[in-house]
């Protein structure tokens, strides 16, 4: 394993694989069809206080270092990637309030996050993806209230999270520059969930539109100044990328797992499939995307321990481990051959789930952007 976790933390992470394997591996199967969501499952992943793995001992939680959680995350999510996916995103919103709000929104967003265990980063909009700073939702101060108006659409844990980490324009003459950022609790008079997405893939997270009609907040809500939501967006998505890595990677190794086994079960010409050297050579490519996208998720999340400039290689890791999660389960279905392409084997389900760790947080091209910008600098 890349992660090198305190020794400390070995019995969490083996209790951890024990959960992922005996509970959520086989109950997401028939989540994964249904589409329901699946809150029991949930429960017994928050009984072990896997949602405050990332709030400090202060606010009451395990205050873990960033490697361990990577660690963590990745085992859930070789389960099932939707759930690794709504930890992470959680984990997302928060962040984003650790590293920019007051004393007071901390310890607030703290409870909330204790409470329900579900946090939602809410950027996108429907006509403002790639192009954050083209969103429409307003905030327009009165008095010692702000008043939210607009749409978000694909938000990850809409409908559960405790509170919202939501961005409006404060003044639409500046574009992204006059973009503020606020914390909505759950139960705000005015907020309320819109249309759920029947997703491909994750299918065990839920992603749903947020609503916000003439919604009052507290003016003492919005995090940091106004005028610094993109910056705070974009700060916060780079703390976000490498935990959607290792998400990524916990797919990528979920198929090389899938494929050993029925590589080892499968007779053809009177033996294993395993035997063919064509499918070794596979199996080792797709051991080697997998180790290397889990060594960038590493390399990054430990320079985030470290206080390291990281927002390059917070780009590599995720855009390497999206790339490394469809290669191998892509491969793995290859292997599979036509079982590989039925619902009765676990593998297209993978491919399904990769799909969007190429797409969300930032697609793969707005990631080279990033990390040509890191190289060139801006001219």
């Amino acid at each position: 394993m890349a992660y090198a976790i305190p020794e400390e933390n070995y019995d969490l992470l083996e209790a951890v694989r024990e959960l992922a394997q005996k509970e959520i591996k086989e109950q997401c199967k028939e989540y994964d069809v249904t589409g329901d969501f699946p809150q029991e499952i949930y429960d017994k992943v928050f009984e072990m206080g896997v949602h405050t793995l990332e709030i400090p001992e202060e606010y009451d939680g395990m205050g873990l270092d960033k490697v361990t959680v990577a660690a963590l995350l990745e085992q859930i999510s070789i389960a099932d990637a939707g759930i690794g996916t709504s930890l992470a995103a959680s984990g997302l919103a928060y962040k984003a309030v650790l590293k920019a709000g007051t004393e007071d929104q901390k310890r607030r967003c703290s409870e909330l996050f204790m409470e329900t265990g579900f946090a939602a980063f809410a950027l996108t909009e429907p006509g403002a993806g790639s192009d954050a700073g083209a969103g429409r939702t307003t905030a327009v101060k009165d008095g010692d209230e702000y008043v939210l108006n607009g749409r978000k659409c694909f938000i990850t844990n809409a409908g559960v999270a405790g509170f919202y980490l939501i961005t409006a324009s404060t003044d639409k003459s500046l574009g992204a520059k006059g973009l503020s950022a606020f914390i909505v609790e759950m139960d705000t008079p005015g907020l309320s969930v819109g249309h759920h997405e029947n997703k491909m893939g994750i299918r065990c997270s839920t992603t749903a539109d947020v609503v916000l009609e003439d919604c009052r907040i507290p003016a003492a809500n919005l995090v940091g100044k106004e005028g610094d939501g993109y910056k705070i967006a974009m700060m916060t998505l780079d703390m976000g990328r490498p935990f959607m890595g290792c998400v990524a990677v916990g797919i990528a190794q979920r198929a090389i797992d899938e494929a050993i086994a029925y590589m080892k079960e499968r007779q053809q010409f009177g033996k294993p499939i395993g035997k063919n050297q064509g499918l070794q050579f596979k199996l080792a490519d797709m051991q080697i995307y997998c180790e290397t996208a889990r060594q960038m998720v590493a390399r990054a999340v430990s320079m985030h321990e470290t206080d390291q400039k990281h927002t390059m290689e917070d780009a590599i890791a995720k855009s390497y481990a999206g790339d490394a999660a469809m290669f191998c389960a892509s491969e793995a279905i290859q292997i599979f051959g036509g079982y590989g392409y039925s619902r009765e084997y676990p593998v297209e389900k993978l491919l399904r789930d990769a799909k969007i760790f190429q797409i969300f947080e930032g697609t793969n091209e707005i990631q080279r952007i990033v990390i040509a910008n890191q190289l060139l600098g801006r001219f």
